[in-house]
C-alpha cells in the first residue's frame, strides 16, 4: 500500500508592515504545530521592503537578521498569479547560463502577515487569483475586519454593540485639524481612545485625556495610517475576549479570557514582550469570571460578528463588559492572523495540531464552495464588437451593446 502524500502548506509571514516581527513569531507558531509526518511546511518570508524568499534555514527564529538574503539555502521566490503554477516560482530572475526557475507546488497558504498587506484582504486576493486554497477569511472579510471604522459599520447594521467613533483622514486633519477636534468635542466624551484604523499589536494606540494628548496622540496615528479614529472609552470596564471557529455551516465559540492590563487594553510591551511567545505570554484569567447567563452572551455575540462579515477559519473578537450596566461592547474584530489563540482553544480539548488541521480543512470546504461557481461565460460580444467597431472611438464604427448605454 502506497503512502500518503504529505500535504504542502506555504505559510507567509514578515512582510511591509509596521508588525513585522509579530508576524515573523506568528508564522513560526504556525509551523512548529504542525506534524512534520504528515506536512511539509513551506516558510515563506516576506522581508522589510516586500522581498520574497523561501528556503530551510528560515525555519530557526534565531537565523532572522539582516544578514538572511546571504544564507545557504535560502532563495528569492515569487507567488504565481497564475493558476497554472498553483504556487511559488523559485529563483524567478535566474542569472547565468546555469540559472534556471522552478515551481513549487502548494496545497494550501497558512497567511501569517499581521496587518498591512497581509490582514486586510491584499494577499487573500492574489491566493484567490492563484486559485490556491488559503485559510482564514476571504478578501471581504479580511479587509472589513482589518478596518476598525468599516468594522464599527458593518457590526451596528447588524445589531452588535459598538462604541461611538469619530473617523477622518490624514489629509483632513492635516488641512484643518480645529474641525477634527471640535467633532470629537462635539460627539464623544473624554478619555477616548486614538487609534491608526488599520493597525494592529497595540501600534499607535493612546488613551487620551485633554486636548493637548489628543492632538500629539493623532499625529502619531498619522504617520502610521492614512485614516485615524478617536472613539470613547468604555468607563468602569474589563476587557474579555472569545476566538470563533469554523464557516458558514457552524461556528464554535472558545472560553473566554480576561487579560489583566492597566487601562483595559494592552499594550505592544504586554502582549509580546513579557514572556517571549506572543500573546499567550500576557497575563490573563482563563476562564473569565463571568456569570454563565454573561458568558454564553458574549460568546453568542462574538459568533453573530463573524457571521455578520461573512468570517470563516478563525477569529479573536474583545468585548468591553461594563461592570455597573453590564451593558457589553465589541471592541475589536481580529481575523487570521491577528489571533491564533491557541490557548483558548486547549481547554475544551483542541490542541495546537489539531486547531491548525482543523483551518487547513476549513480552506480547502471554501476552495471546494468556490468551485461550484461559474467563472468561464462565453459570449460572441468580443468578435460582434470587432466586426461593428468601438462606440466612441474616432473612426470605428459605432456599436450599441444590448442592455448597455
Amino acid at each position: 500500500m502506497a503512502a500518503k502524500r504529505k500535504q504542502t502548506v506555504g505559510v507567509i509571514f514578515g512582510g511591509r508592515s509596521v508588525e513585522h516581527d509579530v508576524s515573523i513569531v506568528t508564522g513560526h507558531q504556525i509551523m512548529r504545530a504542525f506534524a512534520p509526518e504528515q506536512t511539509e511546511v513551506v516558510p515563506i518570508y516576506i522581508d522589510r521592503e516586500g522581498r520574497w524568499f523561501t528556503g530551510d534555514p528560515l525555519l530557526e527564529l534565531k537565523n532572522y537578521t539582516n544578514e538572511i538574503p546571504s544564507l545557504a539555502g535560502v532563495v528569492p521566490v515569487a507567488l504565481s498569479p497564475s493558476v497554472q503554477h498553483h504556487g511559488l516560482i523559485l529563483n524567478p530572475t535566474p542569472s547565468g547560463i546555469f540559472g534556471k526557475s522552478q515551481i513549487k507546488r502548494l496545497d494550501v497558504v497558512f497567511p501569517a502577515i499581521h496587518g498591512s498587506h497581509g490582514e486586510d484582504g491584499t494577499l487573500q486576493g492574489v491566493l484567490e487569483m492563484a486559485d490556491i486554497p488559503y485559510v482564514g477569511c476571504g478578501v471581504m472579510a479580511s479587509a472589513i475586519a482589518n478596518d476598525k471604522m468599516m468594522t464599527k459599520t458593518v457590526l451596528r447594521a447588524a445589531g452588535v454593540a459598538v462604541t461611538d467613533a469619530v473617523c477622518f483622514t490624514r489629509s483632513e486633519w492635516q488641512a484643518n485639524p480645529d474641525a477634527i477636534l471640535k467633532r470629537v468635542y462635539t460627539e464623544l466624551v473624554y478619555p477616548v481612545f486614538v487609534k491608526p484604523v488599520t493597525l494592529g499589536s497595540s501600534i499607535g494606540i493612546a488613551k487620551v485625556t485633554d486636548e493637548r494628548l489628543l492632538r500629539t496622540s493623532i499625529d502619531v496615528a498619522a504617520n502610521l495610517d492614512r485614516r485615524v479614529l478617536v472613539e470613547s472609552a468604555v468607563m468602569n470596564a474589563i476587557e474579555v475576549n472569545c476566538s470563533v471557529l469554523g464557516d458558514e455551516r457552524e461556528v464554535k465559540a472558545s472560553v473566554l479570557e480576561q487579560p489583566v492590563s492597566w487601562d483595559n487594553y494592552l499594550t505592544f510591551e504586554e502582549k509580546y514582550l513579557r514572556g517571549g511567545d506572543g500573546m499567550k505570554s500576557a497575563e490573563r484569567i482563563i476562564p473569565a469570571p463571568l456569570s454563565d447567563a454573561q458568558t454564553e452572551r458574549v460568546k453568542q455575540m462574538a459568533i453573530n460578528a463573524f457571521q455578520a462579515i461573512d468570517g470563516r477559519g478563525i477569529a479573536r473578537i474583545d468585548f468591553l463588559i461594563q461592570k455597573d450596566s453590564g451593558m457589553v461592547f465589541l471592541n475589536e474584530l481580529n481575523t487570521m492572523p491577528g489571533s491564533l489563540s491557541f490557548y483558548l482553544w486547549e481547554p475544551v480539548g483542541i490542541t495546537p495540531r489539531e486547531l491548525v488541521n482543523k483551518l487547513v480543512s476549513l480552506a480547502r470546504d471554501a476552495h471546494a464552495e468556490k468551485r461550484r461557481s461559474t467563472y468561464n461565460y462565453q459570449t460572441n460580444l468580443v468578435s460582434l464588437t470587432a466586426s461593428r467597431g468601438l462606440k466612441g472611438i474616432k473612426g470605428s464604427k459605432s456599436v450599441q451593446v444590448e442592455g448597455k448605454d
